[in-house]
């Protein structure tokens, strides 16, 4: 969750040199600021330094990082007739391969001290960019054509899933030793429209991600869903074809548990915001959170990322405090 991230001075100093998407288009860079924050803290794994716009970007859409205001989409998907315009999804794996490159050199620097997280962006939280042009409070442009064009949203939606695929089973033929799906924008959906536009694709991610890395004779590595704001479709989520589902900070981790029972790996969800507390008290609710979960099918972490005015010490504390109490919780 943003563990490379602006938090930490020396990401700042490196990524100073250049603008956003062209740092992600050096494996070089993207490997520096990966390793970074495990020279800091020991954190158990390392996601691949990128970002989930890559992929309307090789899908032929201008993407610009501006800067206090996040991404920008000088020319959004405004009509259906703009879906031509859109390059061919079997062609985002090849224009990835600065990717690739990234995740190589990252496993070759590793040397098999932690695993590394290669990830992307699920189609409706892809498509709400797309259409919107940027980030938005309220998704209304990109819901106004769930409503008014759903034939074309599932057409985008499908291309979308279409260029994932291979997208992701390259990821892991780099190197990715875990896969991670972000669906930042469900809860601008509810159940209805959920379960109609993101589940099934959601799904199809899971299904052809791991039949692709069956073809290409690679094995099986563990997904991970992160549905921000999801809570209404946990069941759903844990059935869809994933080995973790991730959690945000609204979400109690007892009711969690008993609503996708015992085989699913459960990943959160520690507020982000808990970090401008106390260490102490960052400590405290650690220990609260990890009993809450149990020692079982957990995987700790934040429940969204990680803000650019943190303290890197209390991350520290964070990371600290989370295997002082998995120790303690493992000899009891």
């Amino acid at each position: 969750m943003r563990q490379a991230g602006r938090y930490l001075p020396e990401f700042r100093e490196t990524r100073a040199a250049q603008d956003f998407f062209s740092t992600c288009r050096s494996p070089e860079v993207c490997c520096e600021l990966t390793l970074q924050p495990l020279r800091r803290f020991p954190l158990d794994a390392a996601i691949i330094f990128s970002d989930i716009l890559v992929v309307p970007q090789a899908l032929g859409m201008e993407v610009t990082m501006v800067p206090g205001k996040g991404p920008s989409f000088p020319e959004p998907l405004r009509e259906e007739r703009d879906l031509e315009r859109l390059r061919d999804p079997a062609t985002v794996a090849s224009e990835l391969d600065y990717v690739f490159q990234a995740i190589t050199l990252t496993r070759q620097q590793l040397a098999g001290r932690v695993p590394l997280i290669g990830f992307a962006g699920a189609p409706w939280t892809l498509m709400t960019y797309m259409v919107e042009g940027g980030g938005s409070n309220t998704m209304a442009q990109a819901k106004r054509w769930l409503y008014q064009r759903p034939q074309a949203s599932h057409q985008l939606l499908r291309l979308l899933t279409d260029a994932l695929v291979p997208y992701l089973v390259g990821q892991v033929a780099a190197g990715a030793q875990a896969l991670q799906l972000f669906e930042s924008h469900a809860g601008h959906l509810g159940p209805q429209l959920f379960s109609k536009f993101a589940l099934p694709y959601i799904r199809d991610v899971a299904k052809r991600v791991k039949a692709g890395l069956q073809e290409a004779g690679l094995a099986p590595v563990p997904m991970i869903i992160f549905a921000k704001d999801g809570h209404f479709a946990l069941e759903e989520l844990a059935q869809a074809g994933y080995e973790v589902v991730g959690l945000d900070w609204t979400v109690a981790p007892e009711k969690a548990r008993d609503r996708v029972g015992k085989t699913v790996t459960l990943q959160g969800n520690l507020d982000p915001c808990a970090l401008y507390a106390s260490e102490e008290e960052i400590g405290q609710l650690v220990q609260q959170m990890l009993n809450d979960f149990g020692p079982q099918h957990y995987i700790a972490n934040l429940g969204h990322g990680l803000y650019p005015d943190m303290d890197p010490e209390h991350v520290g504390a964070f990371v600290d405090a989370v295997h002082k109490h998995s120790r303690l919780l493992r000899q009891n």
